[in-house]
């Protein structure tokens, strides 16, 4: 589920930072993992600060509205030459810093919870097919796509919930409103809104289309 960074120290004194907008609501964690606590939330088409990535690429340190931490790679882009491209699938002109995770008595603490929580049983699909975000950003439409797949929960949805918890699912990827759940992934039932069904993945609740299997809401 999550793997083990060989943590080290710090951000180079030569790196540059660049801006990186979030393809749709993004969270901000805690460390370079699904597992981390939740700092905020870098709102669809809006820029973060994105200060490097770790080795693998699959996180990067970002900063937003005071708040910084690090966000899924794959639900990030970087401007080049007038063209919005997925940090993951940048060109090689597009150069971004590894950074290394520097370890804390807090995320130490997290990631004992999530190596004790559960064990991973699948993958969040990236929004859109053909790659992560590669739809949004082909119809030019970065914050926009992913956004219109989504649908505001009642509050007597969000009630029922609350109500009602279920069994955590562990999924490698980040929640964000067009991902695609495993179809393996058992979907509970709402009453006030039948058409749709919510889980809990990775310790955050999300509404799910059952059609589609596509996230369509994250109860924050």
């Amino acid at each position: 589920m999550v793997s083990s960074l060989a943590l080290a120290a710090v951000l180079p004194v030569s790196a540059m930072a660049m801006d990186a907008s979030a393809a749709t609501d993004l969270n901000i964690r805690s460390g370079p993992a699904n597992n981390y606590t939740i700092l905020g939330v870098i709102p669809g088409g809006e820029a973060a600060t994105l200060d490097g990535c770790v080795a693998d690429g699959t996180w990067c340190k970002v900063s937003y509205d005071g708040v910084e931490g690090w966000s899924y790679a794959p639900y990030l882009t970087v401007s080049a030459e007038e063209e919005a491209y997925v940090v993951t699938e940048r060109p090689a002109a597009v150069e971004v810093t590894t950074v290394t995770y520097e370890d804390t008595g807090e995320t130490l603490k997290d990631e004992r919870q999530g190596a004790t929580a559960g064990a991973v049983i699948g993958s969040l699909a990236a929004y859109a097919a053909g790659g992560p975000v590669g739809g949004i950003i082909a119809g030019g439409i970065l914050g926009g796509a992913a956004g219109s797949a989504a649908v505001e929960p009642t509050v007597e949805t969000v009630t029922y919930i609350e109500s009602n918890p279920v069994e955590t699912v562990y999924l490698d990827g980040e929640v964000a409103v067009g991902a695609g759940v495993p179809q393996d992934v058992v979907l509970y039932e709402i009453p006030s809104q039948s058409e749709y069904r919510y889980v809990d993945i990775n310790g955050q609740t999300v509404i799910v289309n059952p059609e589609t299997n596509a996230i369509v809401s994250v109860i924050r």
